[in-house]
């Protein structure tokens, strides 16, 4: 499914104006899981004043993030439990610029989560530099976690999508991720082709596109590309906080069968 597809009707903006506009908001973030018919039939429905982010003529961007974890998945096992104190390291590659960056996201004892990121070479996404794990170890330690974490946080997962993002008339922004791909380091792979991950980010009210998607009936889901993607790869993982939308929305076996 192209953006332009989907989104080719609308006027453009450009990625200064678009930050421009938006970045103020005090953001509360929904996801969504749909379908590609059901993505097509909400957008389809958007206020034409929508306006499409457009870089270079080109109206969606492809990212590919690898995430890093320890041998026993301390990251994930924090997410699955629902733990106060986690973590989660990955590298951006935003692909069409050839930019980088190494993300941590943390979560506190008060549950405030705070994202943070440094610059990452562009050819090295998929490895720590010795400055990316000392950046790691400050965070982890900072989480009351031994130093021995950083040192031993490696690749675990690796995912790839098409991202278009829209600027919505009452200045809320929208992602639509396609083309969704995972592979994690024991070489299972998977592609589910009619999956779309949509994500709102407004001020507290809910934006105009919340509004379509729940008149579709398509309500917030609880789901993450890393946990939610490892989990559907990994069936010996603890994943009840993402069992439904893996019995839904990510084919039974398709792990085993794209498996390198």
């Amino acid at each position: 499914m192209s953006a332009p597809g989907i989104v080719g009707r609308l006027d453009a903006i450009g990625l200064d104006e678009l930050v421009g506009q938006a970045e103020l908001l005090t953001r509360v973030d929904r996801k969504y899981v749909l379908t590609r018919a059901e993505t097509d039939r909400v957008l389809a429905a958007v206020d034409p004043a929508t306006r499409v982010l457009e870089i270079d003529g080109a109206r969606g961007s492809t990212y590919g993030t690898m995430y890093f974890d320890t041998p026993d998945l301390l990251s994930y096992h924090l997410a699955a439990h629902g733990r106060r104190r986690r973590f989660k390291l990955r590298s951006r590659h935003y692909v069409d610029t050839d930019a980088a960056f190494l993300e941590m996201k943390t979560r506190g004892a008060r549950g405030t989560t705070v994202k943070e990121r440094i610059p990452h070479p562009a050819d090295a996404v998929d490895t720590l530099t010795p400055e990316g794990r000392a950046y790691a170890a400050e965070a982890v330690a900072g989480l009351g976690l031994g130093a021995h974490v950083a040192d031993e946080l490696a690749p675990t997962l690796h995912t790839a999508y098409r991202r278009t993002t829209l600027l919505l008339p009452e200045g809320a922004r929208a992602t639509i991720d396609t083309e969704l791909a995972w592979a994690d380091a024991w070489g299972h792979r998977m592609q589910p082709d009619d999956l779309v991950i949509v994500e709102t980010k407004s001020a507290a009210q809910a934006s105009s596109l919340d509004r379509l998607l729940w008149r579709a009936r398509i309500r917030p889901a609880r789901i993450s590309k890393f946990a939610t993607g490892l989990a559907a790869l990994r069936p010996d993982l603890p994943s009840h906080k993402w069992n439904r939308i893996i019995r839904t929305h990510f084919p039974r076996g398709a792990s085993a069968a794209l498996a390198a």
